[in-house]
């Protein structure tokens, strides 16, 4: 099955009537010169705003875009500050940050892409379809190719998705790192075009099942760890789904929101009250475990945990950090070596579990994700808007960490 037979219109290249690639554009004018913030990976007051920069031209299927919106990940924030270090890169001097980005097309020398066409940045520029490959961690937006926080940025064609109409930009936004990975981590064994929560998914409540006289499944359960960016995604996925949810935080502010709508988590676990959280968790699932669970601090003092909490053949998603960095609870001996070494390949055996690194998606994951979101009409959650000029603030307020939802910076003037 192609790709385009199962998505929607919004999603499907068209065509040009011509094969050349002479460049085409918008109405829209298109300055001489642009604005764009840079960083020297060393920290957040040494953010530089530059202007005059020339805009680049689009070179052979190429498109120039002109940036709409840029959504925020902790990881921008630990570029700016010289403390990114997760996929091995080669540290540049100085560089555009951020990767997530919502614009629209105004020139053109690809058959890919009309000029008016609303676009959205893949992390990965290189990971268009299949498994990841090491040699496509060297083409992440951001570090070590240069990032999206300007006003115009030249892509190859490819390496763009198409936005559906009813999200608005700044929601657009915040799709390309945290939706993505929370995508992966729940349909990375599912064939493509095939995601949960679709007719052919047994797991999923809200799916139909061919064979009415068979006795019901037990609910399937998603456990989020923490109420960032990429569990609030996951969240959102899994409910739309059909899936039972599980989400954890030690703010009971933040735990409150996500039990209301549009969220609706089906069980909020305090992580302060509950340092144990693996026992709520069970209860939760009627001792069950949970069926996949998104480790969003893979440490070995929530690892132990979660292999407490997953439901023989589960899947425990680590998605964040490689090596941790701690999840702080009060109730563990840090000083415990039996905290910091595991015995994996007993724990797996026992359960039965897959352990699987996520980072982002494929391209052709992410069309797969817009379809779905768009016939559930899933809109991201964004928690505050900052002007252009305002990047250091919301690189700040991001930090801060007491944010519940995306932090966006809007571009245009």
């Amino acid at each position: 099955m192609s790709l385009a037979s199962y998505l929607p219109s919004f999603l499907v290249s068209q065509p040009h009537a011509s094969t050349e690639t002479e460049s085409k554009t918008t109405n829209m004018a298109v300055p001489s010169t642009m604005r764009q913030w840079t960083t020297a990976l060393n920290g957040l007051d040494e953010l530089r705003e530059e202007e005059h920069v020339p805009v680049p031209d689009p070179g052979d299927d190429e498109v120039l875009v002109k940036i709409h919106a840029v959504g925020l990940n902790l990881r921008d924030v630990e570029v700016c500050t010289g403390h990114y270090n997760s996929l091995q890169h080669q540290k540049p001097s100085r560089i555009v940050p951020c990767s997530d980005m919502c614009g629209t097309v105004v020139q053109t020398k690809s058959s890919l892409l009309e000029p008016g066409t609303r676009v959205a940045s893949i992390f990965l520029q290189s990971h268009l379809r299949g498994p990841l490959q090491q040699e496509y961690l060297s083409t992440a937006l951001g570090v070590p190719l240069p990032g999206v926080l300007a006003e115009y940025r030249v892509f190859a064609a490819r390496c763009l998705v198409r936005i559906p109409d009813y999200l608005t930009d700044e929601q657009a936004a915040c799709l390309s790192t945290p939706a993505v990975t929370a995508w992966s981590g729940l349909n990375w064994m599912r064939p493509l075009g095939h995601p949960i929560g679709t007719a052919d998914d047994s797991s999923s409540s809200s799916s139909s099942s061919s064979f009415a006289s068979a006795p019901s499944a037990p609910p399937k359960y998603v456990f989020l760890q923490g109420t960032g960016d990429v569990s609030l995604a996951g969240l959102q996925i899994a409910r739309a789904a059909g899936y039972k949810t599980i989400i954890t935080s030690p703010s009971d502010d933040k735990l409150k929101r996500a039990a209301q709508q549009p969220l609706g988590t089906d069980h909020a676990i305090n992580s302060k009250t509950y340092w144990e959280w693996q026992e709520p968790v069970m209860d939760a699932t009627a001792g069950r475990g949970a069926d996949v669970i998104f480790e969003t601090d893979p440490h070995a003092r929530t690892l132990r945990k979660s292999f407490k909490s997953v439901a023989f053949g589960g899947t425990i998603n680590c998605v964040g950090y490689p090596s941790g960095t701690g999840d702080g609870d009060p109730g563990d001996d840090v000083k415990s070596p039996r905290l910091h070494s595991l015995d994996v390949n007993e724990l797996v055996l026992r359960r039965c579990v897959t352990l699987r690194p996520i980072i982002n998606g494929s391209k052709d994951r992410f069309d797969e994700m817009l379809r779905f979101y768009h016939e559930k009409q899933i809109r991201p959650l964004v928690d505050t808007v900052f002007a252009f000029d305002q990047a250091r603030d919301a690189m700040r307020y991001l930090a801060d960490g007491k944010g519940f939802g995306k932090v966006v910076i809007r571009v245009g003037r």
